[in-house]
């Protein structure tokens, strides 16, 4: 079997490994792997014996066998020195370096800056640009592969880079640089074009008119773009959706998901709604913690950046000089809408709902999550809001169970929420069961004994199965085996994702002798890359008419956020004997 050895360290060959950088070989047989080790002077000679002894193994597993080598530390300098020098310039790219290439850009903030990555980009571009000679080909590979890095990293990010100034300033620096080369590098064009399509330029010129008979170079810095991608969103924020608590008592909240430009009369609408109160009797009050009151007038935004975010939004009586409601004093005329509706709709604009969330989730909002926990809200805004949601819809369950004083309707609730947990199941949304089933398991919902020995013997074991599923034992076991087995789209549980990133980040360290500890980084874009495989489709669009009444019930959740209450409220249903 033929097998070449590569050897990368301080970006050229050597036998001497320098500081810098660290690769590991290691093959890839179907049976025994051997233990995976850093290659140094001391066990060089130890490395040649095992590869002596792997070549004589059957050539028919050539391609299993053949010697890799995985980036294990290094500089952040070496390590993209690196990442150029592999990536291919053709259609398909070699797996192992597309996987390298998509491991450091979901991972390069850790270890650099967005700043510090396009400095570099750019150095690479324009190495030898200015010594006085031709480019040699090398030279002239290297800007090829430094457009494909920067295409796959803009495609990557998207969005995320709008509001990054070195970000914008280094694509358009990089579109003028290549602008500039076109004419004397016709290959550049291919990259260019795609380029292009990356940050969707319409380029009204052609390799023609860039031509050396072009005696005004200042053309080249005079092409007109539609920067759509490059200019600023604007006032994309008011169309924004997010979540609003408008509270109904201390402890009592209704969770609605609406735009930033809602005015308050919206808000007060949906609040009248859910809450079953006369809507032209309500007001909306903003309150700070200190106890000082002010209430929005029916026209004005009522989540404008004006708004302090130390206080809360309440909804007040406007009948005796701006009345509060008394905690749990809306449970006392409020009747069981849910029990109306269909289960497998309820469930279906759960999916739905939590679909939008989970799609919105950047990959990179994991990286941040795990490694930023202080950091800007804004880069983790959509997975905060599924974990938000995840919270609520447990609440939700626990809440609407001990809002009801009926046994009857109670046993009904309880039996309906075991229903949607199996729908939510069946439409794979692992979210949602998981936040119904911990519902159904909260401690002041699971001591009500008179409600439970009511539930029929054969919603007792759909629970229980149901409830397996959510068994932590050996590391979530059921649930993992489960989730694998469903086919995409689906929805993972939220919270136990993140805990295998964290665990990841806690059990290993992120720099090993001043190295980065790349080995690290890409474990964690390998569980954090689960996004992708998840959202290979998309959940089919399902008339949504009929399910209104369930829409603005899901979308519109009434929570007791307070422990406390609900064991209150647990034991005037159900007092202890």
């Amino acid at each position: 079997m033929g097998s070449s050895k590569l050897r990368v360290f301080d970006g050229h060959m050597d036998k001497k490994p320098s500081s810098a950088f660290t690769v590991r070989e290691f093959p890839l047989p179907t049976f025994d792997v051997p233990y995976f080790k850093y290659i140094d002077e001391e066990d060089e000679e130890d490395e040649w014996s095992s590869r002596s002894q792997s070549s004589t193994e059957d050539d028919s597993v050539d391609s299993l066998l053949s010697d890799r080598y995985m980036v294990v530390s290094g500089t952040p300098e070496k390590i993209l020195e690196h990442l150029l020098n592999d990536l291919h310039l053709d259609e398909v790219q070699d797996k192992e370096t597309d996987t390298l290439l998509d491991d450091f850009l979901l991972t390069y903030t850790v270890f650099m800056t967005t700043d510090d990555l396009c400095q570099a980009l750019l150095r690479h571009y324009c190495a030898n640009k200015y010594d006085g000679k031709a480019e040699s080909p090398e030279a002239l590979c290297t800007k090829r592969k430094v457009l494909l890095l920067a295409s796959q990293w803009t495609a990557l990010y998207k969005d995320w880079l709008h509001d990054d100034e070195h970000s914008k300033l280094f694509l358009k620096t990089l579109y003028r640089y290549v602008l500039d080369d076109v004419y004397e590098y016709p290959i550049l064009e291919k990259e260019l074009k795609e380029f292009q399509k990356v940050l969707r330029i319409h380029r009204r010129h052609t390799v023609d008119e860039y031509s050396p008979h072009r005696k005004n170079r200042a053309l080249f810095h005079q092409f007109s773009l539609k920067e759509n991608w490059l200019q600023h969103r604007g006032n994309v924020n008011e169309i924004e959706e997010i979540f609003c608590r408008v509270y109904i008592t201390d402890h009592s909240y209704v969770s609605i998901r609406t735009k930033v430009s809602s005015t308050v009369q919206d808000i007060l609408k949906i609040v009248a709604e859910r809450i079953q109160h006369a809507e032209e009797d309500l007001a909306l009050v903003t309150v700070t913690f200190s106890g000082e009151k002010h209430e929005l007038r029916p026209t004005e935004m009522a989540l404008s950046k004006s708004l302090e975010s130390s206080s809360r939004i309440y909804t007040y009586r406007k009948s005796e000089t701006l009345n509060p409601f008394a905690e749990n004093e809306e449970a006392q005329s409020r009747s069981v809408r849910i029990l109306g509706m269909n289960t497998w709709d309820l469930a279906l604009e759960l999916t739905s709902f939590d679909w939008s969330l989970f799609n919105s989730i950047h990959e990179q909002e994991l990286i941040y999550f795990t490694f930023s926990r202080q950091g800007k809200s804004e880069n983790t805004l959509n997975l905060s809001l599924l974990l938000q949601r995840c919270n609520e819809v447990q609440l939700w369950v626990a809440t609407e169970i001990l809002l009801c004083s009926q046994l009857g309707k109670r046993v009904q609730l309880v039996k309906k929420f075991i229903k949607i947990a199996a729908h939510c199941k069946a439409q794979r949304n692992l979210n949602s069961f998981f936040a119904i089933i911990m519902g159904l398991n909260t401690a002041s919902v699971s001591r009500l004994s008179q409600t439970w020995e009511k539930i029929p013997g054969k919603f007792k074991k759909l629970f229980s199965e149901l409830e397996s599923l959510t068994d932590p034992s050996l590391n979530h076991k059921a649930y993992r085996d489960t989730f694998k087995k469903m086919k995409p789209p689906k929805i993972p549980f939220m919270p136990l994702l993140l805990k295998d990133v964290t665990f990841i980040h806690e059990g290993n360290k992120t720099f090993l002798d001043n190295l980065v500890n790349f080995e690290k980084l890409h474990m964690i874009a390998d569980t954090v890359r689960s996004l992708r495989y998840c959202r290979n489709n998309q959940f089919d669009e399902m008339p949504q008419k009929e399910r209104q009444e369930a829409r603005f019930y899901t979308h519109n959740l009434l929570v007791i956020d307070n422990q406390q209450t609900l064991f209150e409220l647990s034991h005037r249903i159900e007092p202890r004997v």
